[in-house]
């Protein structure tokens, strides 16, 4: 049987790598650069975090009469100078830098891809985009997370116990690593094609930006962009801010906080829904008996109870009307009878025939000066006409022949010139009693 003092304890091998640590020059003082990760300000406390680069990461503790002297407030992602001394912590085995003062060196590589996305998001309108209206009564809510995380339980027993008629389904996906964020987004879309959901979240719990990044990935934000269905997003602690719930239609702080978001509290809805029949018992109750009120005081007025008071006063105006059309008849025919008597009297004083008469004899003189007129202007006509007559005549040709004078013709047309005759041509002669034909022998022009 070996010797059990060649063993050591795990405290005894603790110690003493501790103290090889501790002894150690070169790590008495160190000058460290790296990215800020798992950062989550603690105000009034020490302060827990990790410095990480591309290939390794290094905890790290900052106690808080050190962190005091810090001017600036560090960030997740954010590229820092540290120095410290590196030691073993002996309660979990792990080396650690005990950070003594901290710079800003730049943004870490992470950080930064975050700003630029979000940049481009912003650029393209998609954080302005319309938000979709949560329903407010869900009948099936959609989750994208881990199955064996934290979050769905935590979103199963919030439901149930605000509002237990909801049917939770779970999708579930990787939440971290390099395959989730295609893994988040095929479970979104998977979501989408069923289509019979209300609601969608998609969430995990807190972590460091690496943990957190699938979430900040573009294939995610479109996505969730391109849903049809209304997102939550909750993802990380309420201090984390990822790309994906600025493009969610409501964003969460807590995996509780999202299914707080989704459903209402059975227990209040109902109440509502009691206080709202009381209300509208109470209202048509109150409107029953005003109503009552009105016909009780319509059955008391004179309407009912004298209903011959109604037309008393119609019977009056009746009466007046008919009493002034009796004294308008009577004057109509009082004034008609007295334009009657007037005509009878100017008829009466009047010789009819001895104005038959005068007539007839003013009628013979109209006819004697009418005819008188008449022969004038015939007279006068026929005088026109006869000097017209002999100034026709003075003008006629005929006239003018009878005086010796004749015309030529030549195929019917009147020769004016001698130029429109030829030697040995036949002419016609016109005379005031007949025509002669002639032969042209010479032509003389003067």
């Amino acid at each position: 049987m070996e010797n059990s003092d060649q063993y050591l304890t795990v405290t005894a091998l603790t110690k003493y790598i501790k103290r090889k640590f501790d002894v150690d020059p070169y790590l008495g003082r160190i000058y460290l650069t790296g990215e800020l990760s798992n950062f989550r300000l603690r105000p009034n406390a020490h302060q827990y975090f990790s410095l990480k680069d591309d290939h390794a990461k290094i905890s790290a503790i900052m106690f808080k009469s050190a962190f005091e002297k810090v001017k600036f407030t560090p960030e997740e992602g954010m590229k820092v100078l540290v120095t410290g001394r590196i030691s073993l912590y002996e309660a979990s085995g792990s080396y650690q830098i005990y950070v003594d003062s901290m710079q800003p060196d730049g943004i870490g590589a992470l950080y930064q891809a975050y700003e630029q996305l979000k940049k481009k998001l912003t650029d393209e309108g998609l954080f302005d985009l319309p938000k979709k209206r949560l329903p407010m009564f869900p009948k099936r809510i959609a989750v994208v997370t881990s199955q064996s995380g934290a979050v769905i339980r935590d979103i199963i027993t919030t439901v149930q116990r605000r509002f237990p008629i909801a049917q939770i389904v779970l999708f579930p996906a990787l939440v971290q690593g390099d395959k989730a964020a295609a893994d988040i987004v095929k479970q979104i879309e998977h979501a989408n094609e069923i289509g019979n959901f209300d609601t969608l979240i998609i969430g995990r719990g807190g972590g460091s930006i690496e943990d957190l990044w699938p979430f900040n990935e573009e294939i995610v934000a479109r996505a969730i962009v391109d849903s049809q269905l209304p997102v939550i997003s909750s993802v990380g602690h309420e201090t984390d801010t990822t790309i994906a719930d600025l493009v969610a239609d409501v964003r969460a702080a807590t995996p509780t906080a999202a299914a707080e978001l989704a459903v209402p509290v059975l227990n209040d809805e109902l109440l509502k829904i009691n206080q709202y029949r009381q209300r509208l018992f109470q209202a048509m109750n109150q409107t029953i008996k005003i109503d009552q009120q009105k016909v009780a005081k319509v059955r008391e007025s004179y309407i009912f109870t004298q209903p011959t008071r109604l037309y008393e006063r119609y019977i009056q105006n009746v009466d007046l009307a008919k009493n002034r059309l009796e004294q308008l008849k009577d004057g109509y025919e009082q004034n008609w009878q007295q334009k009657v008597d007037l005509l009878t009297n100017r008829l009466s004083g009047r010789n009819i025939q001895q104005s038959i008469a005068n007539q007839q004899q003013q009628l013979a003189n109209l006819e004697v000066r009418i005819n008188q007129a008449s022969r004038t202007i015939i007279n006068n006509q026929r005088q026109s006409t006869a000097k017209l007559i002999a100034q026709l005549d003075n003008l006629s040709p005929l006239k003018i022949m009878s005086r010796g004078y004749s015309y030529v013709t030549l195929d019917k047309e009147v020769v004016k010139s001698v130029t429109q005759l030829t030697p040995n041509q036949t002419i016609k002669m016109n005379f005031e009693d007949g025509s002669a034909s002639a032969e042209i022998k010479e032509i003389n022009k003067e």
